[in-house]
């Protein structure tokens, strides 16, 4: 990323100022640990200790989105603006701004721009950051007790939208390389968080999802320092988180509650019990992205991403699904890169289905 570029400010015909939709921050190593250096407000921190350096800077970049806000129908594609110089050649630019938050191959450098979603799709390390992330900072930590969740496991398309936003950041704020079964964890874990940072998972909701004891996935995301090691033995279990950018979510902590507890049982794409953590978060991420007009599908790039394998990787974890009887059939498009698939009847879901080509329709 060229932070030079970055720096120019857009400017909007017959305002009288400049609104800034890009911002760059960089991670510089030094000792005692990495400081973070911000070209647009000359912020910079001697160094990061205690928490994540990843957090920090997607927490000050969100700082600068929250501050600099535009109604949607000023604000245009970055990319674009800049000749899509961002990523290699695609369809073109399409479909609605959003803001698109970009890492070098380092990791030291981070952009957050408005971008169109073809151009978000197509640049390389990006993932788009949900408006929920970008609510209004408050101003003291909840002091209520959060309303009790609601038994209803086919919750509609507000708890849909909210993992299908949380699994999209997630997608950039966890390295690429992080298990499914951790993606989970963390999936539950930012939904559940107060405004500390502090969550607590029941003994219960661990071994509901078949991950209790399992203190490696816990040290992959202390590893990945997006929250600290917790002592496991006593139940419930209490985390804190490290990731900034989690704390200041809208809305507030029981509408978050309740998509978390969908993610449990994402109705219409609920596998087998007994399937394996990559089978779980492939069926969550197809189900935060069903419609409820009849149509599901979305790009392969897109699920590739947030189930963190490659697409030759995920349509064998469709294929799989199919197989289960999960999913009735799917379908990729060569040209568009688009994926569909069709839900199971009801009476198609008692037992497996034999492996073997006639579970995927016909590529185009």
């Amino acid at each position: 990323m060229d932070g030079r570029e970055d720096d120019q400010p857009m400017r909007l015909a017959g305002a009288h100022g400049t609104v800034r939709r890009i911002w760059t921050v960089e991670l510089r190593p030094q000792a005692g640990g990495p400081g973070l250096v911000c070209p647009h407000c000359t912020a910079h921190t001697p160094s990061l200790k205690g928490s994540s350096a990843r957090a920090a800077a997607l927490a000050h970049l969100a700082c600068h989105a929250r501050a600099d806000t535009l109604p949607g129908h000023l604000r245009t594609c970055q990319c674009r603006e800049r000749g899509c110089s961002w990523h290699p050649r695609h369809r073109g630019c399409g479909g609605p701004v959003l803001l698109a938050l970009t890492r070098d191959r380092s990791g030291r450098t981070w952009r957050l721009a408005d971008t169109c979603a073809a151009c978000a799709a197509a640049t390389s390390h990006t993932a788009v950051v949900p408006d929920t992330l970008l609510g209004p900072r408050r101003l003291r930590p909840d002091a209520y007790p959060p309303a009790p969740v609601r038994d209803n496991p086919g919750a509609g398309r507000d708890e849909r939208v909210r993992v299908r936003e949380m699994l999209t950041y997630l997608a950039s704020a966890v390295p690429r390389f992080t298990s499914p079964a951790a993606r989970l964890l963390a999936l539950q874990c930012a939904l559940r968080a107060d405004a500390r940072g502090q969550v607590r998972l029941p003994a219960g909701l661990l071994r509901g999802m078949r991950l209790q004891r399992r203190q490696e996935l816990w040290q992959e995301l202390a590893q990945a320092r997006w929250l600290e090691m917790p002592v496991l033995k006593p139940a419930p279990v209490t985390v804190y988180l490290l990731d900034a950018t989690v704390l200041d979510q809208a809305p507030g902590r029981s509408a978050r509650r309740r998509a978390a507890h969908w993610a449990l049982h994402c109705v219409p794409l609920v596998p087998p019990a007994v399937a394996p953590p990559v089978l779980r978060l492939t069926a969550l991420v197809l189900a935060a992205h069903c419609s409820g007009h009849g149509g599901h599908g979305t790009d392969m790039d897109v699920l590739a991403r947030l189930c963190g394998h490659s697409p030759h990787q995920t349509g064998e974890l469709l294929d799989r699904l199919v197989a289960l009887r999960t999913l009735a059939a799917w379908h990729r498009d060569r040209e568009t890169d688009q994926v569909v698939w069709q839900l199971p009847s009801p009476h198609t879901r008692t037992r497996p289905a034999a492996r073997g080509p006639r579970h995927r329709l016909a590529e185009g």
